[in-house]
């Protein structure tokens, strides 16, 4: 299997786990705390399998930054977090970052 189309799956785990990390309320409700197991479970285990094939420093620099941007916007769109010109640039610098950290790799 495509070992980014692994890491994509592993960055869509990862910011599921994050956003149920919201809903768990310190891991005081049960379901939401299931989903941030699951999800980080599924997160570092497609990472772990990713970086067989992709070198660390890149594949951990687009998990890590791809999952921070996503988390980001879903913030922003479900849980009605506030947005600014200086998110929206924080945002643009880490999705550039990881485009340049692919294109690199190649």
């Amino acid at each position: 299997m495509n070992p980014y189309l692994i890491l994509a799956c592993s960055i869509l785990a990862e910011v599921f786990g994050s956003s149920m990390l919201k809903l768990s309320n310190g891991f005081k409700k049960f379901y939401p705390s299931i989903g941030v197991i699951v999800g980080m479970g599924l997160a570092f285990f497609g990472l772990s399998v990713s970086i067989e094939s992709i070198p660390l420093g890149t594949a951990y620099a687009i998990w890590s930054g791809a999952g921070t941007a996503l988390t980001s916007l879903i913030g922003i769109a479900v849980y009605k977090e506030a947005v600014n010109i200086k998110k929206i640039a924080g945002i643009l610098f880490i999705i550039s970052g990881v485009v340049i950290m692919k294109v690199a790799t190649n």
